[in-house]
């Protein structure tokens, strides 16, 4: 299997990326070929909503780093996203790309957005500073997991697990328990 993770996260040594690496580390343990790419590290530039990707299938802005990662999920069977929470969503960054590729993610029908990423698996990670429950009642961390459960459904993604940590700025650790859900969400992945 081919697993493409995606970090979302500015922080190389943040949770975000501590929970991937996790995942990552299990995922080649079951001999798994993994690759990452760092949102922050794509250059990528603004989706102009012109929306003629659409009907023409390429996106009308130069060649970037877009078209790199959409070709990586493509060839993938099955990616984890992992983004921290800013203001309910997403970092911009990850956004952006997502706003890039979209025309290779779904395809515009008459009536329904056509999946076009149907049988890949997915994985979900966020974290956000407020604490739990709050994180969840308020749509922190999982207004991040909201908005990439849409654009996975979408593209026709199967999501087969969800990890969510609240309270990072008083629990700025991992504790033995998050490491246990990063490693049973790449299991469910592999089934």
């Amino acid at each position: 299997m081919n697993v493409l993770i995606m970090n979302g996260s500015p922080r190389k040594k943040g949770l975000i990326s501590q929970m991937l690496e996790i995942m990552r580390q299990e995922a080649e343990r079951h001999g798994e070929t993994v690759e990452t790419v760092c949102a922050n590290d794509l250059s990528i530039k603004p989706c102009m909503g012109c929306m003629v990707c659409r009907t023409k299938g390429s996106c009308v802005l130069g060649e970037d780093d877009s078209q790199r990662v959409l070709a990586m999920i493509q060839k993938s069977d099955a990616i984890i996203i992992g983004a921290p929470c800013y203001w309910g969503n997403m970092p911009g960054q990850l956004k952006l790309l997502f706003d890039r590729i979209v025309y290779g993610m779904m395809r515009d029908t008459d009536r329904f957005p056509e999946p076009l990423m149907k049988g890949k698996k997915c994985i979900l990670v966020s974290t956000c500073t407020t604490p739990w429950p709050w994180n969840v009642w308020f749509n922190q961390s999982s207004g991040v997991i909201k908005v990439l459960k849409e654009i996975c459904w979408y593209s026709g993604f199967k999501i087969v697990a969800t990890v969510e940590r609240g309270g990072t700025a008083k629990y700025p650790e991992l504790s033995e328990k998050d490491r246990q859900k990063c490693v049973k969400a790449v299991g469910k992945m592999l089934k």
